[in-house]
């Protein structure tokens, strides 16, 4: 199916006739005929009731309108994007983010980037370890995630390399009209799996430094942090959630922090991996690098 196809056809539902979409297509209508007739020949198959006057597109056809449409700017992004990544030598930069951080940080990247260099950045979506992974596999040029200063197992191997970007806190929040049940020792919590790169500093730096005999009752468990979020301002239960996520809920009093629980510092790096890059990639690492430090992180 070219573009053109898809143009021409919408042309005829959108003005209601062959001589009107003949105009619109800037062509005569006798051309505009013999270039639809030529699109049901190549396809094998009716569009066009031509038992009527004026000829009117199938209704099997005009079911398919927002699916053309969608096509039709789907194929217009993919020659711009082809377009770029001509001109500029490249297929611009791509990016993994962790969840959270997707939503957080990476629109501040790829505004820096977007006005320092005319070329696409791609952003990914996915929980820390998937992150690494695409920048094993070479899906991602760089990778944001958190990473924590207590290390253990949870540190990156050698085969990466990391550039720290700014500071962030995992801190203990709830909605409001939770608040009062929070002064019980059994507290109704949001939980990551323990597989999880949150799941695993909570286990290390959280549940240890928990008030003694505080126990946590797990109301829901999820390894999404926008979720979690969701959660707690539903009502929940206490969650422990990404400072630079929850600002704007702790500033609209839709959450609180919760006094009395252990807060964490977490880093947040830029990650590649070691020993190779490109010049377009150097460019990237040090204008990230040492751009002013992104807002909400500290």
């Amino acid at each position: 199916m070219q573009l053109d196809w898809i143009d021409d056809i919408l042309a005829v539902i959108d003005t209601g006739s062959l001589a009107r979409a003949a105009d619109q297509r800037l062509l005569t209508q006798p051309a505009f005929t013999r270039r639809v007739r030529g699109i049901e020949t190549r396809l094998g198959v009716n569009l066009f009731d031509r038992s009527r006057k004026p000829v009117t597109i199938l209704p099997g056809v005009m079911a398919m309108e927002p699916e053309l449409r969608e096509l039709s700017a789907r194929l217009r992004r993919l020659e711009h994007d082809l377009k770029i990544s001509v001109e500029s030598g490249g297929r611009g930069v791509a990016f993994a983010c962790q969840h959270a951080i997707t939503a957080t940080i990476s629109p501040w990247i790829v505004k820096l980037l977007t006005s320092a260099q005319d070329q696409p950045v791609r952003v990914r979506s996915g929980n820390r370890d998937a992150c690494l992974m695409q920048l094993l596999s070479g899906d991602a040029d760089f990778a944001v995630a958190y990473d924590w200063t207590g290390g253990g197992n949870l540190a990156l191997p050698d085969a990466f390399g990391t550039r720290a970007l700014g500071t962030d806190q995992l801190v203990p929040v709830a909605a409001p009209s939770l608040m009062a049940a929070l002064e019980q020792t059994e507290i109704p919590a949001i939980t990551y799996p323990s597989d999880v790169f949150l799941g695993r500093v909570a286990s290390h730096a959280i549940h240890p430094r928990l008030p003694d005999g505080t126990v946590l009752l797990p109301k829901a468990e999820t390894a999404l942090t926008l979720a979690a979020c969701e959660y707690a301002l539903d009502g929940i239960g206490v969650a422990w959630l990404p400072l630079s996520l929850v600002r704007p809920h702790l500033e609209a009093a839709r959450l609180l922090r919760v006094p009395g629980l252990p807060a964490e510092e977490l880093s947040v790096v830029m990650i590649r991996l070691a020993g190779r890059s490109s010049r377009q990639e150097e460019t990237v690492w040090r204008l990230l690098g040492d751009a002013p430090d992104c807002p909400g992180l500290s």
